[in-house]
């Protein structure tokens, strides 16, 4: 039996949690509100909605009926059992997403829907690139500071390998402004999501390092008004369990009317 690599640490995750402040969680708001959102447009009611969050008195507020599991690398899904499976801004921090998506896929009943929300690719990027040319300037070397995340095509194959049908990812970038590195850093560890790499450095950073970290943010990011710019980009998956009644692509060679007349165009062959 193969594992996954173990990317991040889950003792100091959860850790990590429990010190976050319920005023400071933005991040899970917005997510909350994505999802609402996107269940609007969705005409069906759902009776049997789990929800796969690290934050359930956030969740539980909108979804009182739902299901609350946490997003250890088993979940607790019983098979076939719901018709709505959220998995809500914790699969940037799973050591194997592809698994915890399959284990949602599972517990969905035929035609079920799956909805992933997490943080993307862009998210932070400002600070990481200052902290890595700080360091590398300052030290001589770099150490892994902020959580790799993943690109939205790349999180949008992984529903096609956990075997849901439909599936649609899509994102947008949200930006918050900070008075400076510290203050950004402070409400980081207040929302939860500082560094939980399992190779993160285990000494204090020298103070040399935030300093000339913030200076290169200021340097290269700052905002007219002199506010240090992060960005948050979230990314929405939506999937749905397979069924006979979903819609079936086309065999090749199948299709009944010419594109070039339904564009009302010639037709021409390629240059060999």
């Amino acid at each position: 039996m193969t594992h996954a690599p173990r990317i991040f640490d889950r003792i100091a995750l959860l850790r990590h949690r429990s010190r976050a402040r319920a005023d400071d969680l933005f991040l899970q708001q917005l997510a909350v509100d994505e999802i609402k959102d996107r269940l609007s447009m969705v005409n069906r009611t759902f009776k049997s909605i789990a929800i796969v969050t690290g934050f359930p008195e956030i969740w539980q507020h909108d979804f009182t009926d739902a299901k609350l599991v946490s997003d250890s690398d088993t979940l607790e899904l019983e098979a076939g059992q719901h018709d709505l499976v959220i998995h809500a801004m914790c699969l940037h921090w799973s050591n194997d997403p592809v698994g915890q998506i399959i284990q949602c896929r599972r517990a969905l009943i035929p035609d079920g829907l799956f909805l992933g929300v997490l943080l993307g690719g862009r998210t932070l990027y400002e600070l990481r690139a200052a902290l890595t040319d700080a360091e590398s300037r300052v030290s001589g070397g770099i150490s892994p500071r902020v959580s790799p995340m993943a690109e939205i095509r790349e999180v949008g194959a992984l529903l096609q390998r956990a075997g849901l049908n439909l599936p649609v990812a899509d994102g947008h970038a949200s930006i918050a402004k900070y008075r400076d590195l510290a203050h950004l850093m402070l409400d980081l560890r207040d929302m939860g999501e500082t560094n939980a790499l399992a190779s993160r450095l285990r000494r204090p950073t020298p103070r040399p390092v935030f300093e000339m970290a913030q200076a290169l943010y200021r340097e290269n990011y700052a905002t007219p008004d002199g506010y240090l710019p992060a960005t948050f980009e979230m990314i929405c998956l939506t999937g749905w369990s397979p069924d006979d009644s979903q819609p079936k692509p086309l065999r090749p060679g199948s299709a009944q009317a010419r594109l070039a007349d339904a564009l009302m165009t010639r037709e021409t062959k390629l240059p060999d």
